[in-house]
């Protein structure tokens, strides 16, 4: 029965966020809904349309100009004269955008949303124009995300600005839908037909509400409390409890409150604060105790007379005398109960965030190992999109614009047996649909890198340099056909050389190689560090960086040169997560005498698959780097 009213909350949290949505679109930045396809998410979206808000619907294929605005290249083709066109984000002032499947929206159109978002305001339509001014426009966005568990979420940077999220996907429509709600058929070929509540507000009522809300009043204490609450959840990004504020204060004026309320700071903390929690602060709050638990014996012993109660045969004043704060702390408590102190608010926001999440969601985010973002650098010698140059591919249809060049050619033989059907057209012109346009199209396949970090050091490092030298010779043998170039960093000593730069010259390679010397510490935070800056170059170059390690994790050289094992798996830890963060692929072969739990964390650590190989092979490397550049490592 809990459970049953707990989703029964949940649906009620996503029918008032509609009506927030309706107070103030732009305020809170939007809805991130998560659900498939279903009925569920068709109800929300038929309440949403009830509200009256406008609402402009983004498709997947849209493009810059369309979003943005740009040249109306048709209408532009049939008059002869320049004609202009405003974008969807124009379209959709003081209103809402509705992105279907945005966990695929393209990535090159995420960032000048979020611009027009942040600025409020869209660049002129006419690049040209220098004199022109910026077109101003506010407008909220409704993600719809459809991704599951093991797919690449929505955008981090649009994420980052929707204030509410709202997961559906568990909300079954039994669970939502009451039997007074549908009605029923009238025969047995009609299908059922839902009978939608009207959950907008009249124009009356929302112009009150719209007056009132600049009016909303928090106080210290409440934005004190979002702000520890956000950051006892683990909550960095400083938005956030910005957005928790104002979707606290469109609560609130709904409701007719003109200052905030537990109520009101309660249903941010569920649709904001809770969804983003990415620790408990029950750990926390638990290493504090423990902390004051210490701490504890120390201050008694350095100041018992503080513990002692005041003899009985003491004054009554004198007993007040020696405390007068904790007299007038009480007096307070008796006078004014009904105001919570900072401390009481934080727990409560706190509360009302964990309530809301599922039992297990917590272990799940302490537990879980990093997951895709979609940002990886994906497989070596992938095809790549949207390029100007490469192998031709045969036209498709499509309208022209940012990447896409118009074809030409393609574009003629479409319209041309169109022709005695658009007898409007001039003589001798031709005359051109959107419908016939033709874009070019190229495949081009991304070259790769194999960054090889080497550990050189100690007395069993000639017999690693040997092994590994077979192992570059055998990809640089294939490299001239598939592209690829591999990069030498070899680390031993106090630091980290890059010992060769991005080559395909099997010469160079056996020249770095012979000459490399053997012996001293392992500067393993070093050749990470380095390493991450040889990815991010090629990366610049259109280069797809793979990191492969050789090493059996010792590391015992920091940064700074200084010897200290405890420091250096400090700083080696602190660049695998450089490394993870950038999202490129990587492969960590253990030369450990036997598999090290602690090499293996390292790889988790960085995201890197793990292969422990006690005696190096140059087969088994070589395969295994085969296999890591196909993506199967």
């Amino acid at each position: 029965m809990a459970d049953d009213l707990k989703w029964l909350d949940t649906w009620n949290d996503a029918m008032t966020s509609l009506q927030l949505l309706q107070i103030d679109p732009s305020g809170f930045g939007g809805v991130w809904l998560k659900a498939p396809f279903g009925p569920v998410r068709t109800q929300w979206l038929a309440h949403l349309t009830q509200t009256g808000v406008n609402t402009v619907n983004l498709p997947g294929h849209v493009d810059r100009d369309r979003l943005l605005g740009g040249i109306d290249l048709s209408t532009t083709l049939q008059t002869g004269h320049l004609h202009m066109q405003a974008g969807l984000l124009a379209q959709a002032d003081k209103g809402l955008v509705c992105i279907s499947m945005a966990e695929r929206f393209p990535a090159a159109l995420i960032a000048p949303m979020t611009q027009a978002m942040d600025t409020r305001s869209l660049p002129p339509l006419h690049s040209a124009d220098h004199a022109a001014t910026t077109m101003g426009t506010s407008f909220g966005v409704v993600a719809l995300d459809e991704s599951t568990d093991d797919e690449p979420p929505l955008s981090d940077a649009l994420q980052d600005r929707l204030g509410i999220w709202l997961d559906l996907r568990e909300l079954a429509p039994a669970d939502i839908v009451g039997r007074d709600l549908f009605a029923s058929p009238a025969s047995s070929d009609q299908r059922w037909a839902p009978v939608l509540p009207d959950m907008g507000l009249d124009a009356d009522s929302l112009r009150d509400i719209q007056h009132a809300l600049p009016r909303v009043q928090a106080s210290d204490a409440q934005i004190t409390a979002l702000c520890a609450a956000a950051q006892a959840l683990g909550i960095d990004s400083l938005r956030i409890p910005s957005l928790a504020l104002r979707v606290a204060c469109c609560h609130a004026a709904l409701h007719g409150r003109v200052a905030l309320d537990d109520t009101d700071v309660a249903f941010a903390a569920r649709c904001v604060l809770a969804p983003r929690a990415t620790r408990s602060p029950a750990a926390e709050s638990n290493a504090e105790s423990n902390a004051e638990a210490d701490s504890e014996p120390t201050e008694e012993a350095t100041a018992p007379e503080a513990q002692t109660p005041p003899s009985q045969d003491a004054p009554a004043s004198d007993a007040a005398d020696q405390d007068p704060q904790a007299d007038q702390a009480d007096q307070t408590d008796q006078t004014d109960p009904q105001f919570p102190s900072p401390a009481d608010l934080q727990e409560l926001v706190v509360a009302a965030a964990l309530a809301s999440l599922p039992n297990d969601v917590l272990d799940r985010l302490l537990t879980q190992a990093g997951r895709n973002q979609g940002h990886t650098s994906g497989r070596s010698g992938q095809a790549k999109a949207g390029v100007q140059r490469g192998r031709p591919l045969p036209p498709r249809p499509g309208p022209p614009g940012g990447h896409a060049r118009l074809h030409v050619l393609a574009t003629l033989r479409a319209a041309a047996p169109k022709q005695r059907l658009r007898a409007g057209a001039q003589p001798g012109r031709v005359a051109i649909r959107a419908e016939d346009f033709h874009v070019h199209r190229y495949q081009q396949r991304s070259a790769s890198c194999l960054i090889f970090a080497l550990d050189a050091s100690g007395s069993a490092a000639l017999n690693r340099l040997a092994e590994a030298k077979g192992a570059v010779e055998r990809l640089l043998q294939a490299s001239y056909a598939r592209r690829d170039s591999v990069c030498i960093v070899a680390f031993r000593g106090a630091r980290a050389d890059l010992l060769l730069p991005m080559t395909r010259s099997l010469v160079r390679a056996k020249r770095a190689m012979t000459g490399l010397p053997g012996g001293g510490g392992t500067p393993l935070a070093s050749a990470l560090q380095l390493s991450v800056s040889q990815a991010t170059q090629l990366q610049r170059q259109g280069v797809t960086p793979l990191l492969v390690v050789l090493s059996d994790g010792r590391a015992n050289v920091d940064l700074a040169g200084r010897g200290g094992r405890s420091q250096a798996l400090l700083d080696t830890q602190t660049w695998c997560a450089q490394w993870r963060l950038n999202g490129h692929r990587s492969l960590w072969i253990d030369t450990s005498a036997q598999p090290d739990a602690q090499v293996r964390s390292l790889a988790d650590a960085m995201g890197a698959g793990y292969l422990p190989m006690p005696q190096a092979q140059a087969e088994r490397i070589a395969s295994a780097m085969d296999n890591l550049r196909r993506g199967d490592a």
